[in-house]
């Protein structure tokens, strides 16, 4: 598994705990910056995924 896919879900995870609490207290620039790390975090999975699937890994 490529190392960028672990950061990847990492990235997601933290993005979601910031989204989530942005919501709860109303902070609408933590909210867009945990949407913004979820985002981030999906692409970085996926160059992960390309790079497991260029070199045969699954």
């Amino acid at each position: 598994m490529d190392k960028d896919r672990i950061e990847g879900a990492m990235e997601q995870a933290k993005g979601k705990v910031k989204e989530g609490a942005g919501k709860l207290t109303g902070d609408k620039k933590l909210e867009a910056e945990g949407k913004a790390d979820k985002a981030s975090g999906k692409l970085q999975n996926a160059v992960g995924g390309l790079k497991d699937t260029l070199r045969g890994d699954k």
